[in-house]
């Protein structure tokens, strides 16, 4: 290999949301890492579904880019 051209892969403790921690290589700096999702809460792996404000979503896009209502003028 070249000298200077690969990061550095090192050992780095990963801690997984449920507080599982694994040993394992990585190139990412320091040596602990926390995890926010992994298999254990992903709604991939568990199945369960997380319903998102949707209603505030059609509302902003209503605003918009729905109908134009006229200003009223002061004459």
């Amino acid at each position: 290999m070249k000298n200077d051209l690969h990061p550095d892969y090192h050992f780095v403790t990963v801690q997984l949301a449920d507080g599982t921690e694994i040993k394992m290589r990585s190139t990412i700096d320091g040596d602990q890492h926390t995890s926010e999702v992994d298999s254990t809460n992903h709604p991939f792996y568990t199945g369960r579904r997380q319903y998102v404000d949707t209603a505030g979503r059609v509302e902003k896009f209503m605003r918009r880019y729905g109908p134009k209502v006229p200003k009223e003028s002061n004459e």
